[in-house]
């Protein structure tokens, strides 16, 4: 089955910019018809997928290029996996990197917010 531009976007409510947009980027690779509509395949709605999983999670679009192009090169899948555990391993240190800095934050506000309501109270 082949979709239309419209349906994509549609169906993943992203705008066809982003759907071109992807195609600069080499993520996408739709073939055109004769009247040089783009067509996307299965496979293209496959990769679309894993690109907003991807961004989902924080990473990068040439993160997800270099992930999706592993597998094309490797059809086992086994380099996308190692690579992808590495990028998901650095992602997860980044959000206890942030966990951390919020609960800092966090301490911090309720700390002057505390001095705050002590003020009120001894006037």
């Amino acid at each position: 089955m082949e979709y239309s531009i419209s349906q994509l976007a549609n169906d993943f409510q992203i705008s066809t910019r982003t759907l071109r947009y992807y195609e600069e980027l080499g993520l996408l690779r739709p073939t055109r018809n004769k009247a040089g509509q783009r067509l996307y395949s299965r496979k293209d709605l496959v990769r679309l997928k894993l690109i907003l999983r991807g961004k989902k999670y924080g990473f990068q679009l040439d993160e997800i290029k270099e992930m999706i192009l592993l597998f094309d090169q490797d059809r086992s899948g086994r380099k996308q996996l190692r690579r992808t555990i590495r990028f998901g391993e650095e992602k997860i240190r980044m959000v206890n990197d942030r966990i951390e800095e919020l609960v800092l934050m966090k301490q911090e506000m309720e700390a002057i917010m505390d001095d705050f309501k002590k003020r009120l109270e001894t006037e």
